[in-house]
């Protein structure tokens, strides 16, 4: 019965010591998390501060935007009207000719046909 309480304790001795193991790891690791965090949160007043003084311009450049938007169609149209003014457009005839002029093929020659006229 000696044995038996003994080896009792000892395995209560064990849990408790990884326990205390395993509690002493996970408070490492949220100490590590929340110095993380913190940093983060520094990071995120930093890019809100920057935010609050961009805040009004974007006002005035949305509404540019939407000027310049709006005008958008209106000066393509003017665009397309410039390139077809100032693109020439040559005079071609009907049938292309080739630059060498018309030629007359040998082939009826090479079977013996000879046209009249």
């Amino acid at each position: 019965m000696t044995l038996l309480v003994v080896l009792s304790v000892l395995a209560v001795v064990a849990l408790i010591a990884g326990l205390a193991f395993y509690l002493a790891w996970v408070g490492t690791l949220l100490t590590r998390v929340a110095t993380t965090l913190e940093e983060c949160s520094e990071a995120v007043r930093r890019i809100d501060a920057d935010a609050a003084r961009i805040g009004p311009g974007l006002d005035h450049v949305n509404r540019s935007a939407g000027t310049v938007a709006g005008a958008l169609p209106l000066l393509y149209g003017f665009a397309e009207e410039i390139v077809r003014g100032a693109t020439p457009v040559p005079q071609r005839p009907v049938v292309a000719v080739p630059a060498s002029g018309r030629r007359r093929s040998r082939l009826t020659e090479a079977v013996g046909y000879r046209p009249a006229g």
